[in-house]
């Protein structure tokens, strides 16, 4: 083979193509893939042959092709064809000294790790689902602009194209929204369930039921995974029942039982039917569906990772969008669009935006609503939701929740040129109000438009799946000695 290897800079270059060519076929051989299958870009864990025990086999495969004892340090930095290239190189021509002293510099390395607390910044894996320019203020689903997805749109069209990686043509759509109303309906049980729960918060009752589906669903034989066609399956039949559940509960709460939606109703305008118990406005399915596609899907953001960790263990579609509920649930994830409702309350008229910014800001407390883990600059999705926002309130003649929103967003223009704008959940909340919602419900609502989302992240993680195995920094303390609890 002609391939050259990075960095093997000592041995000849006929022997370089000699060295090359016996390493590929040693990795070849050994994971049980083609000799054009093993390039520079090849490495541990990107594909499925090389998994941990295919990374075992290898370094096996070395110790006897090489005679030379691979430990842990050499075991971590052999991740890669390029690495494994080098290192064969190396053997030609290094003495045993020299050897001795870069595994000590491996090991000194590996001991001066750089920890990323909360993995900011750690590029753990590839996707062709949503890209993000936090700089530019740009979001794409699959190379689609958000702007023209929001415009343009249904969200049946865009749940498929992130399910399936295309816009669907009119067949195609056809099809998936049958598929999606013949999977509204909830197992009489679940139901029950619900109801049961109809005095929880509706994300406890979310999480606790979307758990509770995977006990009706196609039962494997025990020690099999599940397929990737068999996942996506489930998948679409929980984009179409996560809805179902939150109306449900409403409706129970709400001292009404749920009334199943017409077959034709689209995915907006069966939940909201359900939800509200009558037909929906025109301008609350318009802001509904329009608030679905705009919170479809946010690249990996702390609910996605939980979705793919889940896969990687190959717990399944169902426990792993379970998991994402629950992660979602939480106070500086999801959980922040119902504290952004409180902000007209606190704020209380436009006249006092001003000052209670300044007031925040004095204290070191946030504006809800503003700043974002990965926008610098306002957040794409703000101007489709306040749009919805301003025909809702003409709809409800009140704008005093809107022009206190606007207000506040005036007064935090001095800290938006430094990053702090406002974000996808500033005008939702309100929307929710004007609908007549409780403000407890604008988190399952976010839900609701993200499960395609969720599920497409986990097809994706399944398709070329891996174990998501980061490692601790361990600062504690050595060799302690244990005593008796009568000693202690």
């Amino acid at each position: 083979m002609a391939r050259c290897a990075t960095g093997l800079t000592k041995a000849s270059d006929r022997n370089r193509r000699e060295i090359v060519s016996n390493v590929d076929q040693l990795i070849a051989r050994t994971l049980g893939i083609t000799d054009g299958r093993v390039t520079d870009g090849l490495e541990y864990q990107s594909v499925r042959e090389w998994d941990s025990l295919g990374h075992v086999s290898l370094m096996v495969a070395i110790e006897q092709e090489y005679g030379v004892e691979v430990d842990d340090d050499l075991t971590l930095r052999l991740r890669s064809v390029a690495a494994i290239r080098e290192f064969a190189a190396g053997r030609a021509d290094r003495t045993a000294t020299e050897e001795k002293e870069d595994a000590a510099g491996t090991s000194e390395l590996h001991q001066r790790r750089t920890i990323h607390r909360g993995l900011e910044g750690v590029v753990f894996d590839q996707t062709a689902i949503t890209h993000i320019d936090g700089a530019e203020g740009i979001l794409e689903y699959r190379g689609y602009s958000i702007h023209e997805v929001a415009e343009h749109a249904s969200f049946e069209e865009v749940a498929y194209l992130l399910v399936h990686g295309e816009l669907p043509d009119a067949a195609a759509l056809k099809t998936f929204e049958k598929q999606l109303r013949a999977a509204r309906e909830l197992p009489a049980p679940v139901l029950d369930l619900v109801r049961s729960l109809m005095h929880a918060h509706p994300m406890e009752v979310l999480r606790t039921c979307v758990s509770a589906l995977g006990s009706f669903g196609l039962q494997r034989v025990p020690g099999t995974d599940e397929g990737y066609a068999e996942a996506r399956e489930i998948g679409i039949s929980l984009i179409a029942r996560i809805p179902m559940i939150v109306a449900a509960h409403h409706a129970y709460r709400s001292g009404r039982e749920p009334v199943p939606p017409a077959d034709n109703a689209t995915h907006a305008e069966a939940f909201l039917s359900v939800l509200l118990g009558e037909r929906p406005s025109p301008a609350a399915v318009r802001f509904i569906d329009k608030g679905f596609i705009v919170h479809a899907d946010h690249s990996s953001n702390a609910s996605a990772f939980t979705t793919r960790v889940a896969i990687g263990c190959r717990a399944g579609m169902t426990a792993a969008i379970t998991a994402a509920v629950a992660a979602f649930a939480g106070s500086v994830h999801g959980g922040a669009a119902e504290r952004v409702v409180g902000l007209i309350d606190q704020v209380g008229s436009p006249e006092r935006a001003e000052a209670h910014v300044a007031a925040l800001q004095s204290r070191g407390e946030p504006v809800m609503g503003f700043g974002h883990r990965v926008y610098r600059t306002e957040d794409p999705r703000v101007r489709h939701l306040r749009r919805t926002v301003v025909e809702l309130s003409a709809e409800r003649g009140d704008t005093t929740g809107l022009d206190i929103l606007d207000a506040v967003t005036v007064a935090m223009r001095p800290y938006s040129r430094h990053g702090v704008a406002a974000n996808v959940d500033l005008y939702a909340g309100l929307a929710y109000r004007l609908l007549g919602l409780p403000d407890d419900l604008a988190v399952p609502l976010f839900v609701i438009g993200r499960a395609p989302g969720w599920v497409a992240q986990a097809l994706e993680q399944q398709s070329n799946n891996v174990l998501i195995r980061p490692l601790l920094a361990y600062v504690g303390p050595h060799g302690r000695t244990y005593r008796r609890v009568d000693e202690r």
